[in-house]
């Protein structure tokens, strides 16, 4: 090799690494992202909004109320959307728990903030929605209208709704009256059966079918629509 191609050798090779890290860079900025954030990514922020805060519960902005056109065509004209079309669906929550849909829910009994003890198994032959929250989580707050809503419009000889928080009896009963909650909650700080104490956020909801078994299990925000749509679903 001549001692001119010596010399040039080095600087071909810079710059042949500065064409390759000039492409490098545009693709990184051009790259397309994913139109729709994952799961985990609605997660992290459902969870990053967590607060001390007792201001009152909002219900959901439209855009994320709104749900699948498809699924919401399905209730309106009376056919019921199936359990996958549901799931796919969502946009705010996902499934939990999956090993244990189809199975029988585990029984417990719970005494509730008036009093009165309720156990699960009592309740067969209609719909259970179990609902794990507590009053200084973002999401949970913007469930309660929905969840609201959802007992004036199925009567209690249809669906038992169930909401179970582990903050004392005296706070929640202030939440429950400031909220007007017309559901039934519980203060409940003891160790509940597998799988209501494998729940590590919240808020998290079983769906139990009139025969006593675990139709799904949710984590994330519900709105109303898709708690009905989860009821209905074949």
């Amino acid at each position: 090799m001549t001692e001119q191609n010596k010399q040039k050798s080095p600087l071909a090779v810079a710059l042949i690494s500065a064409i390759i890290v000039a492409i490098i860079v545009v693709w990184a900025v051009v790259k397309p992202k994913s139109a729709k954030p994952t799961y985990e990514e609605q997660l992290h922020k459902h969870e990053s909004n967590r607060t001390l805060s007792d201001q009152p519960a909002t219900a959901p902005s439209a855009e994320n109320a709104d749900d699948s056109s498809n699924m919401r065509t399905g209730l309106l004209t009376g056919l019921k959307p199936s359990l996958r079309d549901v799931i796919q669906a969502a946009k705010t929550w996902g499934p939990a728990f999956e090993s244990w849909f189809g199975k029988p829910a585990p029984d417990f009994s719970l005494t509730d903030l008036t009093g009165k003890q309720h156990t699960l198994s009592d309740y067969q032959g209609k719909y259970v929605v179990i609902i794990f929250w507590a009053t200084w989580c973002g999401p949970c707050r913007m469930e309660i209208p929905h969840l609201i809503e959802l007992r004036n419009t199925m009567g209690q000889n249809k669906l038992a709704m169930l909401a179970i928080s582990n903050e004392g009896p005296a706070l929640l009963k202030k939440y429950v009256a400031q909220q007007k909650i017309n559901y039934t909650v519980f203060s409940n700080q003891e160790i509940m059966p597998t799988p209501y104490n494998l729940v590590n956020s919240i808020p998290c909801s079983f769906f139990i079918d009139p025969q006593g078994k675990i139709k799904l299990a949710t984590i994330g925000m519900l709105s109303l629509t898709d708690t009905k749509a989860i009821l209905q679903a074949k």
